[in-house]
């Protein structure tokens, strides 16, 4: 992962989220898609119109993941964990990431959280993606990934990935970002820090996905704590 990450960074900082280059190859993104139907490759679905998260459905591998999800985690925290380390600090946080993802993974295990958390999701015309945070336990790692397998506007079109950030004594701002086929978004699970009277606040964050208006919507979501 040899991109520019302070630009990453900087992006990160401004507004929460941050679009990589390619991470994915086409041939490899409608592999990843067409696991969707080897129903034996996942540990749960999820039918979002069922919980009222929306409409759609999505579904979490099971353990082992499969070596491209494993490949992918295990790329990105040692790039996050600066991030989360130095966001942490300006929040007068605990700072508990170790430097590796295993050593985290066993952290969340010994607290009971033992379910993996990588998912597929898959969206046709009508389906959306409620206003969330992927939490799952006590233990939460503040970035994740999604990215996205599919092409907006020929395969798809709608199907926006939404962030929210509720401000400081001021009203919410949203970011909208299509998700170009093979790239990753890195974005905020459960708040960041922004820049106060008093110094630095947490600003809550939640994300979601705008109605698909037609095609199909694929996307590979990457989380860095496991599941209680």
């Amino acid at each position: 992962m040899d991109f520019d990450w302070d630009k990453l960074t900087d992006e990160l900082d401004e507004v929460g989220c941050a679009l990589t280059p390619p991470l994915l190859t086409a041939e490899q993104c409608t592999e990843i898609s067409g696991w969707y139907d080897e129903v034996d490759r996942f540990r749960a679905t999820i039918d979002m119109a069922r919980y009222r998260f929306g409409s759609g459905q999505y579904r979490y591998f099971r353990n082992p993941l499969p070596p491209v999800v494993t490949e992918l985690r295990e790329a990105f925290y040692p790039r996050l964990l600066p991030i989360a380390r130095d966001w942490a600090e300006r929040l007068g946080r605990p700072a508990p990431w170790p430097d590796t993802l295993d050593e985290w993974l066993d952290d969340c295990h010994r607290a009971g959280q033992m379910r993996p958390t990588p998912i597929l999701l898959k969206y046709q015309a009508g389906d959306w993606n409620a206003l969330h945070r992927d939490l799952y336990g006590d233990l939460v790692f503040p970035l994740q990934v999604v990215i996205g397998l599919d092409r907006p506007g020929v395969d798809h079109t709608g199907g926006e990935f939404l962030l929210v950030e509720q401000r400081p004594r001021a009203q919410s701002r949203g970011t909208v970002t299509s998700l170009p086929q093979g790239q990753g978004l890195i974005f905020t699970t459960r708040d960041r820090p922004v820049k106060s009277a008093r110094g630095w606040s947490a600003a809550p964050v939640r994300h979601g996905v705008s109605t698909v208006r037609s095609g199909f919507r694929h996307t590979l979501g990457l989380v860095f704590h496991d599941a209680a």
